[in-house]
């Protein structure tokens, strides 16, 4: 596309996919050399002013959130010769791409990749914005081992009822149903996705849409199947009713943490991002840093709704869940019929993602009808994501590394409120070089307040823009120089480097006559994790 429009501004260097609604390219903003990845809405979309509204909506949504977990948005741009998002550029892969190589992961890499992609949606949840499409294909993992979570296309506003829509194997019982967004449906399907680090196979596999409903709605949660440690996290987050999970990402996070540090001990985030980052060393070519050409556009999955021999039938029990999948079947099937999707004499649905504007919110809903992971699976069905709504369309379906899911709205977080403009594009706020930060050293000083209560001074040593991630663990034991066990919760603060001493407080519960403290950064302190130690007033009277 030699002629294609391009956001002035923005040299760009390389397509990282593409998909029916549009393209992703590898760009530098030429003021200041930040490398991003540009959204491209397709033209054929751009002349329909519905798709105009939802790509715009999209822009809102994403420059509503700010968060280190979820990927920057720096601009929306729109012109008489185009419309495009331009957003951070991740240098990783997606979840998907690298279960594709390894199969799965180990507990502690897979608990890693839960509570990163968790935060990122605990502050769409606080938002009061439901993903909707959590799954492997929207989970990126960068070279350390860190995680981000994208793609907020069919996301909604929690307590709306935008229709039936999502990734089949991913969807909470909820979901299927037609009921309104909630946090406990984006829990759901990060605990599928953590059941499938773990396992190498989703929760349920039903070979069509009927299957899978009636296994989501009615069948036992396959716990069993995932190491005995981490069992409570799967049945808790697998649970039918949605009262029944954590109410959303961020309780999710605190008992996620409480599970790691009784079976995995204080060090399990730390292995798991090491694990992490080397599985995603062995596949090199896929991050948007090793330059190579995109491998292709992304594959648009089909459906095949025709009859099988043998094919599964529900019983009386599923009858329900089933009429709900196969009225939502038929909907997208008339659909793909009036658009003249025929092969070999055998209706298919051509799975696309789409977002929608919902009126006056801002928030996109769902449009089309299926949205397919760049690696299209031989189970179509299972893998792509569905919609009621009667209009079938198709996004752009960038690289593994960038867009993981063919959706257009992907990969994107804000530093500011996105702005459409119907003249030249601007580029007074350009984006500005990513934040970085190295921190030097950290020094922790405990001292006894009270007969119950510890008080530590901490100092971080930190030269940057970006912020520390902190954890604070508490312990009590009976010997010196020995942590002894853990007491109480850890708690994970955000420090701003130049911001001073942080000090925390914390009840005691241990009947030892040493308190002990352990503080860890992220990204690491040069002195590693300082721990100090106070023998107590009490233990000191005879």
């Amino acid at each position: 596309m030699k002629n294609a429009w391009a956001v002035p501004g923005y040299a760009q260097v390389r397509e990282l996919g593409s998909g029916a609604s549009g393209r992703v390219v590898l760009a530098v903003h030429e003021a200041t050399g930040t490398a991003v990845a540009v959204k491209y809405l397709s033209d054929r979309l751009r002349e329909d002013p519905a798709f105009i509204g939802e790509f715009r909506a999209e822009a809102r949504l994403l420059g509503g959130l700010e968060s280190p977990y979820v990927v920057r948005l720096y601009e929306y741009v729109e012109a008489p010769g185009g419309a495009a998002i331009v957003m951070e550029l991740v240098d990783g892969i997606s979840l998907h791409a690298l279960l594709k190589e390894a199969g799965r992961t180990d507990p502690e890499a897979a608990l890693v990749v839960l509570k990163g992609s968790l935060l990122g949606l605990a502050h769409a949840h606080r938002a009061g914005v439901v993903h909707r499409d959590y799954k492997p294909a929207n989970v990126l993992v960068a070279a350390d081992g860190s995680s981000r979570l994208v793609d907020f296309g069919i996301a909604a506003r929690r307590g709306t009822t935008p229709g039936v829509a999502g990734t089949p194997a991913y969807m909470a019982p909820e979901q299927w149903q037609g009921r309104p967004a909630s946090p406990a449906a984006d829990v759901y399907a990060a605990t599928a996705t953590f059941f499938e680090c773990l396992t190498g196979r989703k929760p349920y596999d039903g070979e069509n849409f009927a299957e899978l409903a009636v296994q989501h709605i009615e069948a036992p949660v396959p716990e069993t199947e995932a190491p005995e440690p981490v069992r409570p996290l799967i049945r808790r987050g697998l649970a039918k009713a949605p009262e029944q999970r954590p109410e959303n990402a961020e309780a999710f996070v605190a008992e996620l943490e409480d599970v790691a540090l009784a079976a995995y001990g204080p060090e399990w985030e730390e292995r798991g991002q090491r694990k992490l980052a080397a599985l995603a060393a062995l596949l090199p070519l896929l991050f948007p840093s090793a330059g190579a050409p995109a491998s292709g556009t992304t594959a648009v999955a089909t459906t095949i709704l025709a009859p099988t021999p043998g094919s599964w039938l529900p019983d009386r029990r599923g009858a329900v869940a089933a009429g709900v999948a196969l009225v939502l079947g038929a909907m997208i099937l008339f659909s793909a019929q009036a658009a003249g999707d025929q092969r070999d004499g055998t209706s298919a649905l051509s799975a696309f993602a789409t977002t929608s504007a919902a009126p006056g919110g801002g928030f996109p809903s769902p449009v089309a009808g299926a949205s397919a992971s760049p690696s299209a699976s031989a189970s179509a069905s299972a893998s792509a994501s569905v919609s009621s709504s009667p209009s079938s369309s198709a996004s752009p379906s960038p690289s593994a590394s960038v867009s993981p899911s063919a959706s257009p709205g992907t990969s994107a977080t804000p530093t500011g409120t996105a702005t459409a403009t119907t003249a030249a594009p601007t580029t007074s706020r350009p984006p500005s070089p990513r934040p970085t930060v190295a921190v030097g050293a950290v020094g922790v000083d405990l001292r006894q307040v009270d007969f119950t209560t510890g008080e530590a001074a901490i100092s971080i040593d930190a030269k940057g823009t970006a912020p520390v991630s902190v954890t604070v663990e508490w312990f009590s034991s009976n010997q010196s120089g020995v942590l002894g066990a853990a007491d109480g919760r850890a708690e994970t603060l955000t420090y701003q480097p130049g911001s001073g001493a942080v000090v925390r407080r914390h009840a005691f519960s241990g009947q030892g006559c040493y308190w002990g403290v352990r503080v860890t950064t992220r990204p690491a302190a040069g002195n590693g994790s300082p721990t100090d130690q106070v023998w107590l007033t009490r233990c000191m009277i005879r």
